[in-house]
Order: C-alpha cells, then sequence, then structure tokens
C-alpha cells in the first residue's frame, strides 16, 4: 500500500461520526416519546392538562430555554475563536457551561416545587409523561455538560483537539436543539 493511501485524511473525524450515529438514535427515541404523548393528549377525556393536575411553570421555563439556547450560541462562538486562536475561546466556552448547567438547575428546582404541588411520575399521565420526556432531556443535558467539562478542562492544558471539540459541540447543539420541540409539546 502507497505512503498515499496510508495519510487520507477522513472526511468526517470518527468521534464526530459516532457521535452524530448517538444523536440520530436519540432523536428517534425523543420523537417516540413526543408521539406517544401526543396520542395520549389527544385522546384525554377531560382535555389537557388533566383538570387534577397542577399546571407547568411555561413562563420560567420560556427564560430558562432562552438560557440554553444562549448557551449554545455561545458554544458557537468558543468554537469559531478556537480555531482562529484557542486560548480566546475559554470565556465563551465557560459561559456555554454556566447557562446550560444553570439551565439544569432551574429545571431541578421545577421539577422540586412540581413535586411539591402532587405531580409526580405515578399521579397521571401529565406527570408519568413529564417526567419521563424532561426527565431523559435532563439526562442527556448532564452528560453533555460533563463532556463540555471534560473538554474545557483539555482547553484549559491546550490539549483540546479539534476534533474532540466538534465531537462534544455535535452533542451540546442536539441538547439544545430537541429542547424547543420539548418545551412546545409538553409545556404548551
Amino acid at each position: 500500500m502507497s505512503a498515499r493511501a496510508t495519510s487520507v485524511k477522513p472526511l468526517i473525524p470518527s468521534g464526530v461520526l459516532g457521535m452524530l450515529i448517538f444523536v440520530l438514535t436519540e432523536l428517534m427515541f425523543f420523537l417516540g416519546l413526543i408521539s406517544a404523548f401526543v396520542i395520549v393528549k389527544a385522546g384525554a377525556p377531560f382535555g389537557w392538562p388533566p383538570p387534577d393536575q397542577p399546571r407547568l411553570p411555561v413562563e420560567i421555563t420560556a427564560i430558562n430555554s432562552a438560557a440554553l439556547v444562549l448557551s449554545g450560541v455561545a458554544l458557537y462562538w468558543a468554537h469559531r475563536r478556537f480555531k482562529d486562536a484557542p486560548a480566546s475561546a475559554k470565556v465563551p466556552f465557560l459561559v456555554s457551561i454556566a447557562l446550560g448547567s444553570a439551565f439544569v438547575l432551574v429545571q431541578g428546582g421545577e421539577w422540586t416545587a412540581l413535586l411539591g404541588q402532587g405531580l409526580t411520575i405515578t399521579s397521571g399521565p401529565l406527570g408519568a409523561f413529564f417526567y419521563l420526556i424532561v426527565g431523559a432531556h435532563a439526562a442527556h443535558a448532564i452528560a453533555a455538560i460533563l463532556a463540555l467539562g471534560w473538554a474545557f478542562s483539555k482547553l484549559l492544558r491546550d490539549e483540546l483537539e479539534p476534533s474532540a471539540f466538534w465531537t462534544v459541540q455535535t452533542f451540546w447543539y442536539f441538547v439544545v436543539g430537541i429542547w424547543p420541540l420539548l418545551y412546545v409539546e409538553v409545556y404548551l
């Protein structure tokens, strides 16, 4: 085999390809959850949300959703800066992690308040779907924040490879990008 054949650069780094495959499977998972939710919601005999269940905090979650979207914008700017001068990506990268973490913490506070109002996973279909769908998103958000933290620590040590940045960025964009659909379907 010639030296030229062994030095062919892949079109897409393997980590990014793996993450894209993961994201596509997770997208199907969330679309399945939303489909089941929409069917149950449409067949609710007394309207939706059920009359005996607490109302979801639409307004505070809308503000919290903006924080999540802004974290995606901050990560975009971090990536742009990373390409030219990796050290200049530190602040927007950290802002992205902070906003994402704030989103998860506010969601946790929301869950605590809703539990206190009687919305549990066993209180009916609203609680079951709410905690399943939003909980699955929260698990993905926490995993993605941990991945961002790992990448940020590599950035601080000047060890972050562009393909690794692209990989965690892909995961975070999935978490950010799927949330508006979940918010509209579950909260509104």
